[in-house]
């Protein structure tokens, strides 16, 4: 073997892992669902928050229409004083009509100050956002807002 034939094999052996790791990366991606479904959206919300959730001490702020999809402003606040006693553990937020349903959660304690996160969600489509606030007294709350989207962030 010629010593410079061995980069060459290295470059040739490279380019042929990373063609396979490409076409594995495709295969999964198009394997995978256009969009979630309520249901995969409270399956993930039971996996995140055990326990049945109850509407009430959440609000979630946002456009009735977005017109582009792509950066959709929310804001999800919980009504809690944020005491030693009596604050926001955690705060989850999906949506369930995008590729992945999950779209943020916030771990919290009572050092926080303020029960308000305010973030920018890509929406494919029309869809619910919905959130779970998980309290440090092991109760669980939960709201839902419809957002119509005219333009989807998500290839729509």
């Amino acid at each position: 073997m010629k010593p410079t034939s061995l980069p060459l094999a290295r470059r040739r052996m490279l380019a042929g892992a990373a063609g396979v790791g490409a076409t594995a990366l495709l295969a999964q991606l198009a394997a995978r669902g256009a969009s979630a479904t309520p249901e995969a959206a409270k399956a993930l919300l039971q996996t995140l928050a055990k326990g049945e959730p109850k509407e009430g001490r959440i609000t979630i702020r946002a456009p009735e229409i977005a017109e582009n999809g792509n950066a959709v402003p929310v804001t999800v606040s919980v009504e809690s004083p944020m005491t030693d006693n009596d604050h926001v553990r955690a705060l989850h937020v999906v949506a369930d009509g995008n590729p992945n349903p999950g779209v943020a959660s916030f771990v919290m304690t009572s050092l926080s100050g303020k029960a308000e996160v305010q973030i920018r969600v890509r929406m494919a489509s029309t869809q619910r956002i919905v959130a779970v606030a998980q309290m440090s007294d092991g109760s669980l709350w939960t709201a839902a807002r419809e957002i119509k989207v005219t333009i989807g962030g998500c290839g729509g």
